[in-house]
């Protein structure tokens, strides 16, 4: 059966690095996969303009293989400040332990939007061949414009209303998130609960309902997880958790070596505390103690901007504690090799 996603893209092999922002997928990661025969994604959700230009162009002196970006589509929210101050509050334990100080600035939803439009004309004007999205579905002049410039364009669903919603938009193609995958949710239709869903009952129900290639994500770790994924009708793979603890990876070295070390006394645990959005780590302190007021935070990204220095202080104290370990459901499986040795793997193993 011919895979219309690989031809589109001009990939050889039916796996996608997760695009993980923060700092994770580094241009050696990203074009490392895509030289191997994958697709190299930028996880660009945390980018200016700027600072996604110099990231694709990076790429781009890497590999002239094809790889994609993914941009966070803005959803609306304000800057409530007695939430503010109760997450502050809750915060201070850990602010006092680190020995750092409260984030007073917050960025507004309008800035947040010119910041995206900005990230959208710079994947443009650098014909970067794929795109994707995650949070949401960006209006129909953004998906129009990055089509008529033949950018191939993918949206993230939790659920199957989600993916007919992605595929109403136009876009080409729609990564399916297992309740097993780690980082933050995808879910914009549903709420937290419902788009809980395990990959092997969301990949054939999606297929069955829709027309475009159907890109599984949650839980793959190995050839295993591939085939699988391929005989319930996804036409490629999308892997987080595996790259992260890759050499190329810009992650933490004590986030890799916690998703490595991890026992099976060890669990991961979805959380709000963080950033304000459900995501999905390895369960520490802060996530325990911040549990019972985290429904009571701000939403995403207000959230996030506030946790910002204990967790950047946290990572320079190598204080696992108070770091957002994001993790998938099978980081047994992780390795700390290379991206070629992982992609051998991948490809080759029986």
């Amino acid at each position: 059966m011919a895979n219309q996603l690989l031809e589109a893209i001009s990939i050889s092999r039916p796996i996608i690095q997760a695009p993980m922002a923060g700092g994770i997928t580094t241009a050696e990661l990203v074009a490392s996969v895509s030289e191997a025969g994958g697709l190299g994604m930028i996880g660009a959700g945390y980018l200016d303009g700027e600072s996604t230009r110099h990231q694709i162009q990076k790429v781009k002196a890497g590999t002239n293989k094809p790889f994609g970006i993914n941009l966070f589509v803005p959803t609306p929210y304000k800057i409530e400040i007695d939430l503010i101050e109760k997450a502050q509050e809750a915060l201070e334990p850990f602010q006092k332990k680190l020995d750092t100080s409260v984030v007073n600035e917050f960025t507004s939803y309008e800035q947040t939007l010119e910041t995206f439009y900005e990230q959208v004309n710079v994947v443009i004007e650098e014909k970067v061949p794929v795109c994707s999205f995650t949070f949401g579905i960006p209006a129909p002049d953004v998906i129009l414009s990055m089509k008529q410039k033949g950018i191939y364009t993918i949206g993230t669903a939790t659920t199957l209303a989600e993916a007919l919603a992605v595929e109403e938009s136009g876009m080409d193609a729609v990564v399916m998130q297992g309740s097993e995958a780690g980082g933050h949710r995808g879910n914009f239709l549903a709420d937290v609960e419902q788009s809980m869903i395990g990959l092997m009952a969301l990949i054939p129900q999606t297929v069955d309902q829709v027309k475009i290639p159907v890109i599984a994500a949650g839980g793959i770790m190995d050839r295993r997880g591939i085939k699988a994924a391929q005989c319930l009708g996804a036409q490629a793979a999308q892997l987080g958790t595996a790259f992260l603890t890759c050499k190329e990876s810009g992650a933490n070295e004590i986030h890799k070596q916690a998703i490595l070390q991890m026992q099976q006394e060890d669990r991961t645990t979805l959380t709000r505390a963080f950033s304000g959005k459900s995501a999905r780590g390895i369960e520490n302190d802060f996530i325990r103690d911040m549990r019972e007021v985290e429904w009571e935070l701000p939403d995403f990204p207000i959230q996030n901007t506030l946790t910002k220095s204990v967790r950047s202080a946290a990572a320079q104290n190598n204080d696992k504690e108070a770091m957002s370990l994001w993790c998938g459901q099978n980081p047994n499986a992780a390795e700390p090799i290379t991206v070629w040795e992982l992609m051998h793997k991948l490809v080759d193993e029986a």
